[in-house]
């Protein structure tokens, strides 16, 4: 078995499909790459059992095979060559060696078959969307799914496909960012929850992408195509929680501010915010928004006087500052809204501007109680 292939264009590749390999695997087997030979055709699959991710490169060859390379290796070794050919030939003694324009290098590698297969996606629904578009979902919500091994439903983001439209959820119980998009819909209504490892991976992937991507899914595994790759993983298995019923109707009291400065403000008084609870208070009267935050056990406090406009009453209610940034810096818009009900239900932050068409935001982060 013999290939040659551009060396910066292996690396490009190998860069993201190990991206899937687990620093520590329980088989050995997983620290490597497959790359399973096809005449001018290499597949290349990276695998942690849970995420199969594949791509197909092109390469000079009239051969056929199958083998295991040592990924961490084969990667350090790629990222010091200059752009060059690179000569691949497996040897009989279990070596496959690597030819450059300087030198040669020998890498142990493993019998192919020994590599865990991709499950197949049997009987799947399909939706396709743009690469940009998923990566943007993604991006908007994945900040606020959980990392509590005991809530698995809740470490996930929420795929929630009608024919009207596509919705994108997650949510950690302290605060939700529930993502819609009017001008895409599925053929079929379908739900599923995706882990936050293969999302990370295709948010990487595809920011910015105008190409295809199909999504397959049915009820145990997804699979993404786009170009010339696949992945394919495992969902989380449950229901998600009925998120709808968690987001207050009727919100009499509507605060709409600049988003930098009111992002500005919070950042600032949060220092002086107590480390623990990180509480920030928002008292708001007329045009007026003052934001305060004390911890007694140090004697820091701090405070800030913003103007906004607000229909609504006076009221007060404490956020923890953490998520209320966070929040702020996942949007993109001038302005936002941030509406409110009572000081013991939910705030609704949405931007008031810098949508596409279609597009739709809405985040919800739960109150602190304040000690008055």
């Amino acid at each position: 078995m013999k290939f040659i292939v551009s060396s910066t264009y292996l690396l490009k590749q190998l860069q993201v499909l190990g991206g899937v390999i687990n620093n520590s695997n329980t088989l050995p087997i997983l620290d490597n790459f497959l790359f399973d030979l096809k005449q001018n055709k290499l597949t290349v699959s990276a695998s942690d059992l849970e995420t199969t991710m594949s791509s197909v490169l092109e390469v000079d060859s009239d051969a056929e095979g199958a083998i295991a390379v040592p990924a961490r290796l084969l990667l350090d070794t790629l990222k010091t060559f200059p752009e060059q050919p690179l000569t691949f030939v497996v040897e009989d003694n279990n070596t496959v060696e690597i030819s450059s324009n300087h030198g040669k290098y020998a890498l142990a590698y493993a019998d192919g078959a020994e590599f865990p297969k991709a499950v197949e996606v049997s009987n799947p629904s399909t939706t396709t969307l743009l690469g940009d578009i998923l990566a943007t979902a993604i991006n908007k919500t994945i900040f606020a799914a959980g990392n509590d091994d005991l809530r698995p439903v809740m470490s996930g983001v929420f795929f929630q496909f009608s024919t009207e439209n596509l919705t994108f959820v997650a949510t950690d119980a302290h605060k939700l960012v529930k993502y819609q998009r009017q001008d895409v819909s599925a053929s079929q209504v379908a739900e599923f929850i995706m882990p936050k490892k293969p999302l990370n991976l295709l948010k990487g992937i595809l920011a910015g992408s105008e190409s295809e991507v199909t999504i397959e899914y049915n009820d145990s595994n997804a699979k993404f195509i786009f170009d010339n790759s696949e992945l394919i993983c495992r969902l989380i298995d449950g229901k998600y929680p009925n998120y709808e019923a968690v987001i207050p109707k009727e919100n009499p009291n509507k605060l709409s501010i600049s988003r930098n400065q009111f992002l500005s403000s919070v950042r600032r008084v949060s220092i002086f915010s107590n480390k623990t609870t990180h509480q920030i208070r928002l008292k708001i009267a007329g045009a007026e928004l003052n934001i305060s935050a004390e911890d007694v056990d140090y004697s820091n406090k701090a405070e800030e006087r913003l103007s906004c406009s607000y229909q609504g009453d006076d009221m007060q209610i404490g956020f923890n500052s953490r998520f209320l940034l966070e929040m702020l810096n996942n949007l993109n818009s001038e302005d936002v809204s941030l509406e409110m009900s009572l000081p013991n239900r939910a705030g609704i932050l949405t931007p008031i501007d810098g949508l596409d068409e279609g597009e739709h935001v809405t985040m919800l982060v739960m109150p602190v109680m304040l000690n008055s």
